[in-house]
C-alpha cells in the first residue's frame, strides 16, 4: 500500500479518526487531572541483645540477622502472609524491601534493614499503612522467638530507624501526554486502515453476487 493509497484511506474513514480523536481526549483527562497518590516509606532494624561484653546493640554483630529478616518478609510476601496482613487493614499495594547494605550508623551486611513502602490515596492513609506492615513485621520476630524459646535479655529486637513519612508522588504529564497522543494516533490510523479494506473486501464480495442475481432475473421462466 503506497503512501497515496493510505492516505485516501485515512479520508475515506475520517469518522473512524475522529472517534480515535475523541477516545484520545477522553483518555488524556485523568492524565491532566491525575488521583493524588501518595508514597510512605519507613526504615525498620533489627538489633541483637545488649550483653555484658558489648553494651552498644549496632556492634554486637550477629550474622544470622540478616537470615531472619529475610525469612519473615518471606512468610508476609507469601499468601497467608499477605492474608494477615490484609486482616491487620492493610489494603492496597505496599513492598517490602531487604536493606543489607549498612548505613553510616548500621554496618555493612551484619545488621540489616528493611525498608517498608506502601501507596495510598492520602499521606495519612500511606502512612497508617507503613505503620501496620511495620507492627506485623515485628511481631514475626517476636513469635519465631517465643517458638524457640528465646530468654528475654538474649532476644533480637525490630526497631524503626526512619518513621514512616508520605511524599507525594508527581509524574511528568508532558511524558504521559505523549503517551496517550502516541497511542490514540496510532490506534486511530490502524483502525482507520482495517475498517476501510474490510469495507472493500465486503463490496468485492457483494459485488459477483448482484451480478449473479441480475443474470437471474434476466434467464426467462419456463411457462
Amino acid at each position: 500500500m503506497s503512501p497515496r493509497d493510505v492516505a485516501e484511506a485515512l479520508l475515506r474513514r475520517w469518522y473512524v479518526l475522529v472517534l480515535a480523536l475523541l477516545l484520545t481526549a477522553a483518555g488524556a483527562y485523568p492524565v491532566l487531572r491525575p488521583t493524588p497518590q501518595y508514597l510512605s516509606s519507613a526504615v525498620v532494624v533489627l538489633k541483637p541483645p545488649a550483653t555484658g561484653n558489648q553494651p552498644n546493640q549496632l556492634t554486637n554483630l550477629q550474622p544470622p540477622l540478616a537470615t531472619l529478616s529475610y525469612g519473615v518478609i518471606q512468610q508476609l510476601e507469601s499468601p497467608a502472609g499477605r492474608a494477615e496482613l490484609d486482616a491487620a487493614g492493610v489494603h492496597g499495594s505496599y513492598q517490602l524491601i531487604p536493606r543489607n547494605s549498612g548505613t553510616s550508623a548500621t554496618p555493612r551486611y551484619l545488621i540489616p534493614s528493611v525498608q517498608v513502602q506502601a501507596r495510598r490515596g492520602s499521606a495519612v492513609a500511606a502512612d497508617t499503612a507503613v505503620g501496620q506492615v511495620i507492627e506485623v513485621y515485628s511481631r514475626h520476630v517476636a513469635e519465631l522467638q517465643d517458638a524457640q524459646g528465646v530468654a528475654a535479655g538474649s532476644r533480637i529486637s525490630a526497631s524503626v530507624l526512619v518513621a514512616p513519612s508520605a511524599a507525594l508522588v508527581q509524574g511528568t504529564k508532558s511524558r504521559a501526554l505523549a503517551g496517550v497522543a502516541l497511542l490514540g494516533a496510532t490506534a486511530g490510523i490502524l483502525g482507520a486502515l482495517w475498517c476501510d479494506q474490510f469495507v472493500l473486501r465486503r463490496r468485492r464480495g457483494t459485488a459477483p453476487e448482484r451480478e449473479l442475481r441480475r443474470e437471474a432475473d434476466r434467464v426467462p421462466v419456463a411457462g
